[in-house]
Order: structure tokens, then C-alpha cells, then sequence
């Protein structure tokens, strides 16, 4: 059978002076056939006539019309859905191989008479114009920090015109997180675009409010820049498709440097960062001419940055804790009944009293948890140590695990007492030294002993040693032991 590709090439020879008959040897055909191409003047593809007849009886012919009805009423039902529906009422009259002529049918009619699909409109983009923020989860990157599994978001800035990006490690997407990422980012552009657009985040877009668009903190943040504020509307991301995109690149190439590293652990946060920032210098230095031309027109920044916190005032109850965003947090109990002020980070609240920072606590990320210091509360507690059994946060109170261990063995072997024994070795953790306490109690199983605050207690006051975890050493494992245990293995059955 001639193809295309043969009188495509026969019609080359013929036009470049070929004679017919070694025009038609060259493009592997007889010299007839090769007669008949060239006055035909079309291709093999272009002269089958297009068949428009059926070879077989159409099983829908008779419910074609009600499956049009199915279709029209509901244009999300699937052809799967209709033919188990079809199916169920005509017992008997489809088979299995039924289904992909059914799909076939459902596929022209949709391009037919369905209804108009959405489409979508590229858009020119102008140097400087406008700049694009997201947070994404990173978590299918399966990334660990000292082994333990390290779930976290990205905050994603680009510019649309180059696409040069900046972004950091955030855990929520908090107007917190935003403000610091999107400040870093503009600071460390060095420019500023005129416009910044985001998807409908809570922490920048009243959702719920038809009063305001945006929150007062994100207009706060953007007026100081001189951003002008936009938004796509709720679940159309491709409305802020530059990012988006973008997400999709970066986390791609992040996936493939891990590849060539050998491996997702990362040592400490610090080293994550480190490495995500290298990688950001890489993927930026092909940008650097489209983005010369953004910054000619860009505006300069402001004299200073904003703070990068969320001030509140809350009042610290007489449970000696503070409500900050849904989450429980302790502070000293000397300062209980009274109004602090929580500077809220993106990772960190500071507790201030008097224009003081009293305590700077890690943030709790979610919602509904606690963190209860045993410090902060421990005066109170040694005094009521009745109180432990039942307490509301209790699991707070064993800072590491020898901790839970002997408040366990007290428990078993001091009856009544356990609990104010474990409260006194817990006011011992705080008066002297945690660490001390711990390597005591550690000892004290290791030996055998028993655990009480006296002995604790001794020891801790004592310049007695304490000895520490035994370290553990794994010899070296040499390979070439494997390839003579093998080689003998081998010799054995040759044998």
C-alpha cells in the first residue's frame, strides 16, 4: 500500500527533474502507480472517500432519545452512569463491549450540542506590572529534618513578566506567614511591582464579607508598599495561573535536586532553607535580562518594613494560660489577672507585659492544642500536688520521656504518695537543672533503685557522676567480607 510519506517524495523527484520511471523506483513504487499520483494530484490519505455509512446495527437507535434527555437535564452525568442505567431497564439488550460505543456517542454529541465550555484567555503580561502570591503543601516531597518527618507549606512570590520567584518555609497560610513572605521577597527584589494578586486566601480576602474585600491588616501591608490588591475569585486558581504554574515547576525541580542529592533528610531546618534558597539562585539566573527590564519600571521601596507580627491583647486567666488563635498557651502565673500583649509571628508568639518581652513561646500550628510549661505553673502545683492526677493538660507535664517513666514506676510502687513525689522531682527539674534530673532518673533505672524525690534529689545536689545514654558503636562493615562469603558460597555448589 503507497503511503503519503512515498508520493510526498515522488512528487520532490519529479519536480527537481526526475524522469517518471526513476522518480518511482526512488520512492519504492511502479511506474504506474507513480503515473497515477502525479495526475491525480493528491495524497493516498486524500483520496479514500470518507465513510459515512455504519457497517453494523446502532444499539441506541431506540433510547438515543432518552439518553440526549439524560444528558440535557444534567451535563456532569457520565456515559458510565447512563449505560449501567440503560442496562438496569433493558435487561438483556447491552453488553460490556457496548460502553465504548456509548462513550463515542456521548464524546460527539457533547461537541455537538452541549453546552459551551469555558474557555480560557492568555494574557500579556507587562514588565513590572504585577506580581503573584500562594502558599503550597510540600509534603509529597516527603522531606525529613534529622529524621522526622518535617510537613510544611511554601510561600510562593513570582512575577509574571519575568518569572523570577522568591519564597520560604511557612507552617500555615496565616496573614503572618504572608506578610513575612511577602515582605522577604520584595526586599529582597529590591523593587516594587504595582500590582500583587492572590486566590481568595482568608488571610488577605473577606470571603464572608461583602462590606470590606480585603482585610484590614492585607490593606494595612500592601498600602505601606503602594500594591495595588487583586484576587481571582473562589476556585478558579488558573485565574492566578502564573503562580500556579509555577508551583508545579518548582516543586518539580526541588523533586529532581533531591533525586541527585541521594536523599530527603535534611540535617536541620537550616540546612532545608539553605538548600531551597540555592536552588531559587539557579532557577532566577536564566531571568536576569526580562528581569532588568521589570526593574526599570518598577517603584523603590519604602524607607523601612513593616513588623511582621499580628499585635492582640489577651488576658491571662486563672489557669494561668492565654487563648491566642484557638490554642492554649501557659505563661509565669505571676501573671495571672492580667492584660498582655502577644505578638503573633509566623512561627513564634512574644508575650509582653510593662514594654517587656516575658516569654517567647513556639507557635502552635492548627487549632485546638495546648502548651503547658511545667515552670510556669510548678509554684502552685508543689502545693497542691493533688491536683496532678486529674489535670486537665497532665501530659504536658512529663517535659521528656524518664519523666513519664518514673512518674509510672511512683505510680506502681509509692501509692498515695506518687503524686507528690513526681511533683517534687518536677519543682527539682525546675530549680536546678532538667537535664540533671533526667541523666538521675536514667541512672537510677539502669542500677535498678528505686526512685524517689530524696534520692533525685542527692544526686542532682551531688558532684556524684551521673553517667549519660551509652553510646552505641557499629563497627564499620566491610563489602569484600560479603564477596568471600559469597565466593564460597559459590565453590560449594559447584561442589
Amino acid at each position: 500500500m503507497v503511503t503519503d510519506k512515498q508520493v510526498r517524495k515522488l512528487m520532490k523527484l519529479i519536480q527537481s527533474g526526475e524522469p517518471l520511471s526513476l522518480a518511482a523506483s526512488k520512492a519504492g513504487m511502479d511506474e504506474k502507480t507513480a503515473r497515477k499520483y502525479r495526475d491525480l494530484g493528491k495524497l493516498p490519505s486524500q483520496s479514500h472517500p470518507q465513510r459515512w455509512w455504519r457497517t453494523r446495527p446502532d444499539v441506541f437507535e431506540k433510547v438515543w432519545e432518552e439518553v440526549e434527555q439524560l444528558l440535557s437535564t444534567d451535563p456532569r452525568i457520565e456515559a458510565v452512569t447512563i449505560f449501567d442505567h440503560l442496562c438496569r431497564k433493558y435487561e438483556g439488550r447491552f453488553n460490556p463491549s457496548h460502553l465504548r460505543t456509548l462513550q463515542r456517542r456521548v464524546k460527539i454529541w457533547r461537541a455537538l450540542s452541549g453546552k459551551p465550555k469555558e474557555v480560557f484567555f492568555p494574557q500579556i503580561h507587562h514588565p513590572g506590572q504585577m506580581a503573584q502570591s500562594d502558599f503550597t503543601s510540600m509534603n509529597d516531597l516527603s522531606i525529613t529534618i534529622a529524621g522526622q518527618a518535617f510537613d510544611h507549606l511554601f510561600y510562593h512570590f513570582t512575577l509574571t513578566f519575568s518569572n523570577w520567584e522568591s519564597g520560604s518555609v511557612c507552617f500555615s497560610e496565616s496573614f503572618e506567614s504572608l506578610s513575612a513572605g511577602l515582605q522577604n521577597a520584595l526586599w529582597k527584589l529590591g523593587a516594587v511591582p504595582h500590582e500583587h494578586r492572590t486566590d481568595s486566601l482568608s488571610a488577605a480576602v473577606n470571603n464572608l464579607s461583602d462590606l470590606e474585600e480585603f482585610t484590614q491588616s492585607y490593606k494595612g501591608l500592601l498600602s505601606h508598599y503602594g500594591l495595588r490588591a487583586s484576587h481571582n475569585n473562589p476556585g478558579r486558581a488558573n485565574e492566578n495561573g502564573d503562580v500556579e504554574q509555577s508551583h508545579h515547576r518548582f516543586k518539580k525541580a526541588v523533586d529532581q535536586e533531591l533525586l541527585l542529592r541521594g536523599s530527603r533528610n535534611f540535617d536541620s531546618r537550616q540546612v532545608y532553607d539553605e538548600f531551597l534558597l540555592h536552588l531559587l539562585v539557579r532557577r532566577n539566573a536564566s531571568r536576569q535580562d526580562k528581569l532588568n527590564q521589570e526593574m526599570e519600571v518598577m517603584r523603590p521601596l519604602p524607607v523601612r518594613r513593616l513588623d511582621d507580627y499580628t499585635r492582640l491583647k489577651v488576658r491571662v486567666s486563672r489557669n494561668s494560660t492565654i487563648s491566642v488563635r484557638s490554642n492554649l498557651y501557659s505563661v509565669n502565673s505571676q501573671l495571672i489577672a492580667e492584660s498582655v500583649e502577644v505578638r503573633v509571628y509566623s512561627e513564634k508568639l512574644e508575650v509582653w507585659y510593662a514594654g517587656k518581652m516575658v516569654e517567647s513561646l513556639p507557635r502552635l500550628r492548627g487549632a485546638g492544642k495546648h502548651s503547658i510549661n511545667y515552670r510556669h505553673i510548678i509554684d502552685s502545683l508543689v502545693r497542691k500536688p493533688g491536683a496532678l492526677p486529674n489535670y486537665r493538660w497532665r501530659s504536658d507535664l512529663f517535659p521528656r520521656l524518664m519523666f513519664r517513666v518514673a512518674y509510672d514506676y511512683l505510680r506502681q510502687h509509692s501509692g498515695r504518695d506518687a503524686d507528690k513525689q513526681y511533683v517534687r522531682i518536677l519543682y527539682l527539674a525546675a530549680r536546678e537543672s532538667e537535664q540533671r534530673v533526667d541523666e538521675a532518673l536514667r541512672e537510677l533505672v539502669e542500677r535498678g533503685e528505686a526512685i524517689t524525690h530524696d534520692r533525685v534529689r542527692e544526686m542532682v545536689l551531688s558532684r556524684e557522676e551521673i553517667i549519660g545514654p551509652k553510646e552505641v558503636e557499629v563497627a564499620e562493615v566491610k563489602l569484600s567480607d560479603y564477596d568471600s562469603l559469597l565466593s564460597k558460597e559459590v565453590a560449594g555448589w559447584e561442589r
